[in-house]
C-alpha cells in the first residue's frame, strides 16, 4: 500500500514593503529634507502622512543640530490637500473633527519649530495642500506651480486652510480664493505674498539652496528666537506687540553670540564663530 504523498504548504510570499509617505534627508549643515512621497495620489494629506509629518516635527522640535527644513514633494503636484477617498469611506462627525484637529496640530508644528521652514513648491498646492504653503515660514515656487483652495468647487468651504491664507495674503485676495476656488498663477501667488520667490522649475533646487545658506549663516539663537517672537507678535495688538519686542531684544541682547557680534561690529573686525 502506497504512503499518500504528504502535500506541501506553499511557502507564503513576502509582503512588499510599503514606502514611506514622508521621506527625510540630514546633511552635515543641519538641514533636513522632508520630501511629501505619495506622487500617485498627488501627495494628498492622507491620515498617515499627516502622522508621519507631525512625528517629524516632533523629532526636529527636539534635536538641535538642525538648522532649516525644506519641505518638498515628489511627483507632479506638491499637495492636493485632503485625501477625499480616505475622507468619504468614514462619513462620520467625530471622525472629521478628529481628522481636522489632527491636521491643524501638525500645521501648528510647523510655525512652533525654532527654525525656519521653506515650502519647495514644484507643482499644484490646492485646499489643505495650500494651507501647507501658507503655514510655512518660506516658499519658493516653480513658474509653473498653481495654487487653490478649491473645496467651495465640492460644496466644502476651505475654513481651516482660509486661517492660514489670510495670513499670508490681503484679506479681499483671500476671500475671492476661498469663494471661487480658482486657481492662481505661481507669479500671482508671489504678489499676495503666498510666496517669496518664483524660478523656473531647472532653477527651483538651486533657489532653495541660496535661501538655505543666508539662514544657516545667521546664528541659530538670533532665527529661533526671532521666529517665536514674529507669530507671537502678529496675534497682538500693536502697544502689546513692543511691549513683548522690547523684552525679546532685551533677552536677545544677553546672548553671547549677540554680545560678541555686536562687540565686533563696534571693534570693526570679524565676528567670532
Amino acid at each position: 500500500m502506497k504512503t499518500p504523498p504528504v502535500p506541501i504548504e506553499p511557502v507564503p510570499t513576502a509582503k512588499p514593503r510599503e514606502k514611506p509617505v514622508v521621506l527625510r534627508i540630514q546633511d552635515e549643515r543641519g538641514v533636513v529634507s522632508l520630501t511629501l512621497n505619495r506622487a500617485h495620489a498627488f501627495n494628498a494629506l492622507s491620515e498617515s502622512m499627516l502622522a508621519a509629518l507631525q512625528l517629524e516635527f516632533d523629532a526636529i522640535a527636539e534635536d538641535e543640530s538642525v538648522r532649516v527644513v525644506v519641505l518638498a514633494a515628489e511627483g507632479k503636484a506638491f499637495c492636493a490637500g485632503h485625501d477625499l477617498k480616505e475622507m468619504r469611506a468614514k462619513p462620520s462627525l467625530e471622525y472629521y473633527e478628529r481628522l481636522f484637529s489632527q491636521c491643524s496640530e501638525m500645521m501648528l508644528a510647523i510655525q512652533r519649530l525654532p527654525v525656519p521652514v521653506i515650502a519647495r513648491v514644484q507643482g499644484i498646492a490646492t485646499a489643505a495642500g495650500c494651507q501647507l504653503v501658507a503655514m510655512c515660514d518660506l516658499a519658493i515656487a516653480a513658474s509653473t506651480a498653481k495654487f487653490a483652495v478649491s473645496g467651495v468647487n465640492l460644496g466644502l468651504f476651505c475654513s481651516a486652510p482660509g486661517v492660514a491664507l489670510s495670513r499670508n495674503v490681503s484679506r479681499k485676495a483671500a476671500f475671492e480664493m476661498l469663494v471661487t476656488g480658482e486657481f492662481i498663477s505661481a507669479d500671482d501667488a508671489k504678489v499676495r505674498g503666498l510666496v517669496n520667490r518664483v524660478v523656473e522649475p531647472e532653477h527651483l533646487d538651486a533657489e532653495v539652496e541660496k535661501l538655505v545658506a543666508a539662514i544657516i549663516a545667521k546664528p541659530r539663537v538670533a532665527v529661533a528666537i526671532g521666529k517665536e517672537f514674529f507669530y507671537r507678535q502678529i496675534e497682538l495688538g500693536i502697544g502689546q506687540a513692543f511691549e513683548a519686542a522690547a523684552r525679546t531684544m532685551a533677552c536677545n541682547m544677553m546672548d553671547e553670540g549677540a554680545l560678541e557680534g555686536v562687540q565686533a561690529f563696534i571693534d570693526k573686525r570679524p565676528q567670532i564663530g
